[in-house]
Parts: C-alpha cells; sequence; structure tokens
C-alpha cells in the first residue's frame, strides 16, 4: 500500500486540550454550515441524482470566516476548528442526500406515504450505527488511517494550504482551477484527482472496471448492467472481502507489525510515553476493539431492523419464521453495505452505495420477499454506508492535521472524539431538514432518481433465474481476484466498483493520471541518485506535490458539484 504523504503539518505541536465541538462560535458555525449542507444535498440529490463533497467547501468557508476580525470569529482560523467544521458539513450533506431522503423515498414511490415516518426512523437508526461503528474501528488493521481516504486528504491539504500559503497554495490553488475548468467540460476530474491520493492497485482495478464498463456496449456488444456481470463480481469479492474482514479481527499476539497503541478509552498503553511522537505504523484501535466494534454494530442493526418490522407492519405480510429471517438479513445487509462502502471508499475515493443496495434488492427478490418489507429492507440498507465512508474520510484529514500534537495519541484520540460529536451535530440538523422537506419536495416529483431505480426493479420483479445465474457465474472471477489482491489492496471489490459507477471517461483520467503519478515519482528518485540525494527523500516529496495536485482536483471538482445547485432552482 502507498504510504500516506507525511508533509509537515498545517499547526504547530499542539499540547493540551484540542478544540472543542460545542464551544459557542464553533457550534454556531457548524449548524449554520450544516443547514446549508442539507440543503445543498438534499436539492441535487433530488434534482440531479448526485450528492457533492461539500468537505472541502466548508473548509474554505471556515478559513473564510477565521479572517474576519469580529468578536471571537477569528479563533475559526485554527486549523483543528476548521476540521470540526468541515466534517459537520459533510456529513450533513451526505446524510440528507444518501442516508435519508433516498431511502424513505422508497415507500413513498411504492405508493406506501404512511410508510414515509418508520422507513425516517429507521433511517435514523441506520445512520447513527453507521457513524459509531466507524467512531469505533477507525485506525483498525481492517480500516487503517494511513490507507488512502483521498477525499480526507484532500480536504487536509485545503486546510494546510490556506494555513500555511506559499508554494503550497500555489499548487493547490492552480490544481483547483485545472479541476473546475476540466469538469465544467463534464470531465469526471475527481477520478484524476483520487489517482494522485489512492492505493495504485485498487485504482488501477478501478480504472480497468470502468474503461470495460464504457466500452464493453459498443466494442463486445454486451449490456454489463442487464446481465448482472457488475453485480455479480461485487457479490464474489464482496464476500471474500467480509473473510478477510473476519481474520482480521484476530488478534495477532507474536506477530511483528504495527500494534494499537491505546485502551478501549484511549488512554496510551503501559509503555508509552506522555510525549510520545507520531507514528504512521502504530494503530489506535486494537484488533479487539475491532472486533467488539463491528459486533456492536450487527447487535445495534438487528436491534433497528426490529423496531421497523414492527413500525412498518412486517409482521402483517410474514410468518413468523419469515420476520425472523427479514431480520436477520436486514441487520446482516446493513453492516455488509456499510462495510463493502467503505472499503471502496477507503481506497477510491469513491463508493458504489446505490449498486451494493441494488444487489440486496435482488437478493430479496430472489428468496421471495414481499414488495412493502423489502421495500423497508431495502431503504434500511441504502441508509448505511455513505455517513460511514464520509466519517473515514474527515476522520483522515483530522489525523493528517493533528500529526505534529506532542504529545500525539491523547491529542489524537481527543480530536478523532470531537470530529465525531460535530458530525452528529451535522447529522441532526440533516434530519430536522429533511423531516420538514420531504413532504413538499416529494409532492413536487422531487425524488431522489436512485430511488426510483428501487421501486421500478421491486415493481418488475424477476421473471426467471437468468440474474441469479448471472451473478453466482461471475462472482467467481470476482472472488479469485479480490482472494489474490488480498485485504491491503481490494482489488476485487474495487474493479467491481467501476464496472457498477461505469462514469464515462472516468478510467482513461483514472490511467492517466497514475501513469502521471509513477513517471513523476521516478523522475524525482531518478533526480535524487544523480544528486546523491536520499531516494526515499526524494520519492516521500513526489507523494507530496501529488497529493497536493490531487486535493486541488478534488476541490475544482467538488465546487463544480455545488455550483450546479443553480440548475437545481
Amino acid at each position: 500500500m502507498r504510504p500516506t504523504p507525511a508533509p509537515a503539518p498545517a499547526a504547530p505541536a499542539a499540547p493540551g486540550r484540542h478544540p472543542r465541538a460545542f464551544e459557542p462560535v464553533t457550534l454556531v458555525v457548524t449548524i449554520v454550515l450544516s443547514v446549508l449542507g442539507s440543503v445543498i444535498g438534499l436539492v441535487l440529490i433530488t434534482t440531479l441524482g448526485i450528492a457533492p463533497n461539500t468537505s472541502v467547501i466548508g473548509a474554505l468557508i471556515a478559513m473564510l470566516i477565521g479572517r474576519v476580525s469580529f468578536a471571537a470569529l477569528s479563533r475559526m482560523r485554527d486549523p483543528h476548528r476548521q476540521n470540526l467544521v468541515q466534517s459537520a458539513i459533510s456529513g450533513s450533506t451526505f446524510a440528507a442526500a444518501n442516508s435519508l431522503v433516498t431511502p424513505i423515498a422508497v415507500p413513498f414511490l411504492l405508493g406506501r406515504p404512511g410508510l414515509v415516518w418508520p422507513m425516517l426512523g429507521g433511517a435514523v437508526i441506520g445512520l447513527a450505527v453507521d457513524s459509531w461503528v466507524l467512531y469505533r474501528v477507525f485506525d483498525s488493521r481492517l480500516l487503517p488511517a494511513s490507507a488512502a481516504w483521498p477525499a480526507g486528504i484532500a480536504a487536509a491539504e485545503t486546510i494546510k494550504a490556506g494555513d500555511e500559503g506559499g508554494r503550497k497554495a500555489g499548487m493547490l490553488g492552480l490544481s483547483a482551477v485545472v479541476g473546475l475548468a476540466g469538469s465544467l467540460f463534464k470531465l469526471p476530474m475527481s477520478a484524476a484527482g483520487v489517482a494522485f491520493l489512492g492505493n495504485i492497485w485498487a485504482l488501477l482495478m478501478f480504472g480497468i472496471g470502468l474503461l470495460v464498463a464504457q466500452y464493453a456496449p459498443t466494442v463486445l456488444h454486451v449490456d454489463l448492467a442487464a446481465n448482472y456481470v457488475p453485480h455479480g463480481v461485487m457479490i464474489g469479492a464482496g464476500l471474500v472481502a467480509l473473510v478477510q474482514a473476519v481474520l482480521m479481527m484476530r488478534d495477532r499476539k507474536g506477530r511483528k507489525g504495527p500494534q494499537a497503541t491505546g485502551d478501549e478509552s484511549g488512554t496510551p498503553r503501559q509503555g508509552t510515553t506522555v510525549d510520545d511522537r507520531f507514528d504512521a505504523g502504530l494503530r489506535t484501535v486494537s484488533a479487539a476493539r475491532l472486533r467488539r466494534g463491528l459486533l456492536e454494530g450487527l447487535v445495534l442493526f438487528l436491534t433497528g431492523a426490529v423496531l421497523i418490522a414492527f413500525a412498518g407492519g412486517v409482521s402483517a405480510d410474514m410468518s413468523g419464521a419469515g420476520l425472523v429471517g427479514w431480520v436477520l438479513l436486514a441487520g446482516f445487509a446493513a453492516l455488509v453495505h456499510q462495510l463493502i462502502v467503505g472499503l471502496a471508499a477507503m481506497h477510491s475515493g469513491w463508493f458504489p452505495a446505490f449498486a451494493v443496495t441494488l444487489i440486496f434488492l435482488i437478493v430479496g427478490l430472489v428468496v421471495g420477499i414481499p414488495m412493502v418489507p423489502l421495500a423497508l429492507l431495502v431503504g434500511y440498507a441504502a441508509s448505511t454506508g455513505p455517513a460511514f465512508a464520509d466519517v473515514g474520510f474527515d476522520f483522515k484529514a483530522g489525523w493528517l492535521l493533528r500529526k505534529g500534537a506532542v504529545p500525539w495519541h491523547p491529542y489524537e484520540m481527543a480530536g478523532r472524539r470531537q470530529q465525531y460529536l460535530a458530525q452528529l451535530v451535522g447529522f441532526a440538523v440533516a434530519v430536522v431538514v429533511v423531516a420538514v422537506a420531504w413532504k413538499p419536495f416529494f409532492s413536487d416529483g422531487r425524488v431522489p432518481p436512485v430511488a426510483q431505480v428501487y421501486v421500478d426493479t421491486i415493481k418488475a420483479g424477476l421473471t426467471d433465474g437468468h440474474a441469479l445465474t448471472m451473478m453466482a457465474l461471475w462472482a467467481i472471477p470476482g472472488a479469485l481476484i479480490q482472494f489474490f489482491g488480498g485485504s491491503s489492496r481490494q482489488m476485487g471489490v474495487l474493479l467491481a466498483t467501476g464496472l457498477l459507477v461505469a462514469t464515462p471517461q472516468a478510467g482513461w483520467l483514472v490511467l492517466l493520471a497514475l501513469a502521471v503519478r509513477f513517471a513523476y515519482v521516478r523522475h524525482r528518485r531518478r533526480r535524487a541518485a544523480r544528486e546523491n540525494a536520499d531516494p526515499g527523500t526524494a520519492g516521500e516529496t513526489a507523494d507530496n506535490d501529488l497529493a497536493l495536485v490531487g486535493a486541488g482536483l478534488v476541490a475544482g471538482s467538488s465546487l463544480n458539484d455545488v455550483s450546479q445547485i443553480y440548475k437545481a432552482f
């Protein structure tokens, strides 16, 4: 796995308390920007079908507020407070668009508006458990902080460039202009951006999947989606990924390698000193805490499924045994959905939430779940995943910003907790906005397009065993690629992600960016060799430059996405 770039921290060593999410000024700014994020997410997902990453936008707004010398607003100059605010606005955007309004649109479009409120309650549970599990397991062997999390690097580099200025700000600004210009010409510049930031092997498979999906209909005259090829590859890769995740939950005592540095409460273990410094090889979450976090998530998801079953009247359409099976499938689907989406997002910055939900929908059709219970199951599964990935992005940004703190470990754990609290504020705002706005939006015909796809698929059903046969067949190569690629690369999951996302021209941009990345790193190392310099330092410098370029491209693409809100009105 490519090591995370380690540029100088945005702030000097920061002993003492981390800024608090509930400080009056920070809380007010957080709530205001969370309302903005929720509205942006709600409008764009119901009009254009997109949910923009507002993390960078939130960081930029927080920087501008920090430049205002009025009252206590200047306190927002602190990069860690900016990190809290950008965490909240991105959380509110994805919560409103993906985790809340999309699930409740499913029963509404099915002609059961009375189920909207029970489904909203279930979606809130899914959202809450989603974020809680990520908070518990972030920086474990399964979801390490040292992994790519591309959108998190973009947010951190934006905040650091604004704080430090100079060459960093210039590179970031120029790259953002390029990203914005390319996006105006309908090019998926975020794909190029994440290729500078993510895992090379994972992104290579992602790019290949994108190209195959783009050209298979014209070159091979095969409609992959109609033949359920991407879905089968994802099922096979996902099952192997789950087995790999279970194996990572084991304690591996006595083996060499990074170990967790803290206990369940985040307190440094005996053997670490109070002046401990950052080390990318040390993890803050042990295998035991990873195991407990995922088991807690499963239990909470099952509890949420029980509540939805009774609130939504699932028992009226199913027998006792069927009800138990529905609860087990719904809880399992929610957990698997969040893990697959999270792993894909960690490596590539893209998460195939729609496609993975569609897989569980097809599974529900195959086993014969009635229409209304299936709609509730689909909505519950859809409520998980995006928030899980988004919290990971934001924790990654905070992890990068807090590198220079001494002592590092307690400051990192305190900062991560404050980020989680800030995100909860953003989620709460999103719940209120969606609860108030869903009825006028839906009455006006403004519903997420993906929800319409779910409902159309439920109504159409499966007329033969073609879908099941094709998914079982294509699950085999997906499983093999994931197995031989290993858990650190997630090659099978990322190949399936590319096949499912199928964004035109994105594959070419990913592969072009990977080629530029390879050539630039090689050039810097050769130059260092000619000058008798350290090749390792040259490679790290190249990674830092590429991280800035990638962050700028993602920022420019995000600006274009957010600017699309004018089309919605």
